[in-house]
């Protein structure tokens, strides 16, 4: 089955769970149920709210109707036919007046009517492998000000095996899941006096110092000026860069001297000051601008999800300021880039999209269509197979984004590159061309990781809390075998700590079975092993994490390994 054809699917089967629904609590009213990448789902404001234990029975009568095989048709009728059928509905009347035309799709299985744009399978008993998953909270159109609803999320596949397949690797991702690894392994956690935002433990903050450090270093070779932006900048910034006609909804803000602020919930603004600060010329350009920025987001308590969704979260934008004739080997650069980084976390397979111009955007069609070109001629020129995701681009223009695949098969997208022709006539940005004339210059956008803790969050779940050696928070844990040892332990702890090595002794009185255990719940890749035989040889034994072992190898040597495994 094809993407297309699993999209059919899940669509079918969002109508299948309000055809169940109605049926079985026919004063629910419906608002919209789409096909989503992972399955689909259905808002709905029900007369009493619906709970877990509802699912099975929901899950059931979906099945009867699957058995009952009614063909699903799909027509256009006018929409005063489709206001009588959807009489009682205000969302459907609203979605009716909002489609052009005069007509309206609907589409029919047995006595059951659902407005609808079409791509269905042919009968309800084409639809045989679903599960319902989940109840969540949502918005009438994702605005908090609007009616609350319940939201019924599931799964649906083309064969049992498929369905099967998907429920093992939710097992998985549920036993490797990054909040409880970061619990388990003392990274970070969350607290109700700060919901949303993620408070990060040493342990964790190393992990994120090794990630950072990393990619400065990376833009250090390829030429890039790292800044920092004030996280408040007044509303009027926000009214020019078009993010609070976007994006208000999502900001916050303060009054200060009674004037309004916001915190910003990107870093653009402040990068395009930077470059503002003082005319520039065409030499200067590419003028590459780097930002570790932290930015806030009001993000619905419903969709929170540890680090993958907060409220608080650190940036690693650049910002290219260029000429047109410079575009695209500005891409070509960025996405080699990308790609480099990528693969030192182990991510390896990685799938490009382009998202082209969104219903609501800023800028005029000739301006979207030069940078969309500029960013297929990029991946053409590097042989990097694409797809195109029609209206997925940011208001401001067309992006690539990265989906990487981790250990366990699921795709995230993290990285991105823009094209943005919009702001520089926004904040009226210009450089002095060979001319002697002023010129708009181009800005690129560009983030690796995307969110520092989301990425954090995702390779803990794709090395299953076991860091990789120049990763890990402890990379080595010296156990001594008596107390005998103690003073030659901290020996070692201190040549590997010279070294730039993580290093921990442990203090404890445990017998060295338990001292091992303790480094392998931990999940510290390399455990120095010392007692009496070593000491008198001045050697390690070393115990890997996976339980190999190797014997008598010299002080020094052992520091030497660690230090090329830190690479």
């Amino acid at each position: 089955m094809d993407s297309k054809q699993l999209e059919q699917l899940r669509h079918s089967a969002a109508h299948l769970l309000a055809h169940a629904v109605i049926e079985l609590y026919p004063d629910t009213i419906l608002t919209i149920g789409p096909a989503t990448p992972e399955g689909f789902f259905y808002d709905m404001l029900p007369k009493h709210n619906f709970k877990e234990e509802d699912l099975p029975k929901i899950e059931a009568r979906m099945h009867e109707i699957s058995k009952k095989n009614y063909p699903i048709t799909h027509t256009q009728i006018p929409k005063d036919e489709a206001r009588k059928i959807f009489v009682g509905n205000p969302y459907k009347l609203e979605l009716i007046d909002q489609i052009p035309g005069q007509t309206v799709g609907l589409s029919q299985q047995g006595n059951f009517y659902d407005l609808c744009r079409g791509g269905h399978v042919e009968s309800t008993g084409d639809i045989k492998h679903f599960k319902l998953q989940n109840i969540s909270g949502s918005y009438w159109r994702a605005d908090r000000s609007a009616q609350a609803l319940q939201r019924i999320s599931g799964t649906a596949f083309g064969t049992a095996q498929e369905l099967a397949d998907y429920e093992k690797r939710k097992e998985e991702a549920a036993l490797y899941d990054h909040r409880r690894l970061g619990k388990l392994l003392d990274l970070f956690s969350f607290r109700d006096e700060g919901v949303g935002f993620a408070f990060i433990h040493p342990k964790g903050k190393r992990i994120l110092n090794v990630i950072v450090d990393y990619l400065r270093k990376q833009l250090q070779k390829n030429d890039f000026e790292e800044i920092q932006t004030p996280i408040l900048l007044n509303d009027e910034l926000w009214k020019t860069s078009g993010h609070y006609a976007h994006y208000k909804d999502n900001m916050y803000f303060c009054t200060i001297d009674e004037r309004q602020y916001a915190v910003k919930p990107m870093n653009c603004p402040g990068a395009i000051l930077v470059y503002k600060d003082h005319p520039r010329s065409y030499r200067e350009l590419p003028l590459r601008l780097a930002e570790f920025g932290l930015v806030h987001r009001h993000e619905l308590s419903g969709v929170l999800q540890g680090l993958f969704r907060v409220r608080a979260f650190t940036q690693d934008d650049a910002h290219i300021f260029c000429t047109p004739d410079q575009i695209e080997s500005e891409i070509i650069s960025m996405i080699t880039l990308n790609m480099k980084v990528l693969e030192k976390f182990g991510f390896n397979d990685i799938n490009i999209a382009i998202a082209t111009r969104p219903e609501k955007s800023m800028g005029n069609d000739d301006l979207w269509k030069k940078g969309t070109d500029a960013l297929m001629n990029a991946l053409k020129h590097l042989n990097l197979p694409y797809t195109v995701n029609e209206g997925d681009g940011a208001f401001y223009g067309p992006k690539i984004e990265f989906n990487m695949k981790d250990s366990m098969g699921r795709l995230w997208q993290c990285g991105t590159i823009q094209v943005d022709f919009c702001q520089s006539e926004n904040f009226d940005l210009s450089y002095i061309a060979p001319s002697g004339a002023k010129e708009r210059p181009v800005i690129l956008h560009r983030v690796i990781y995307g969110s520092l803790e989301r990425f954090f969050g995702i390779l803990i779940e794709h090395y299953k809390g076991n860091f990789p050696f120049w990763l890990a928070p402890v990379q080595v844990k010296v156990l001594t075998i008596t107390d005998d040892q103690k003073e030659f332990a901290h020996k070692l702890a201190a040549l590997l700590k010279e070294n730039d090595v993580r290093v921990e002794v442990d203090e404890t009185s445990d017998p060295i079975s338990g001292k091992i255990k303790t480094a392998q719940t931990e999940k510290v890749p390399w455990m120095a092993v010392l007692g009496k035989k070593e000491v008198e040889n001045n050697t390690v034994t070393l115990r890997n994490h996976d339980g190999k072992q190797e014997f008598a190898i010299p002080f020094d040597a052992f520091t030497a390994r660690a230090v090329e495994a830190n690479k």
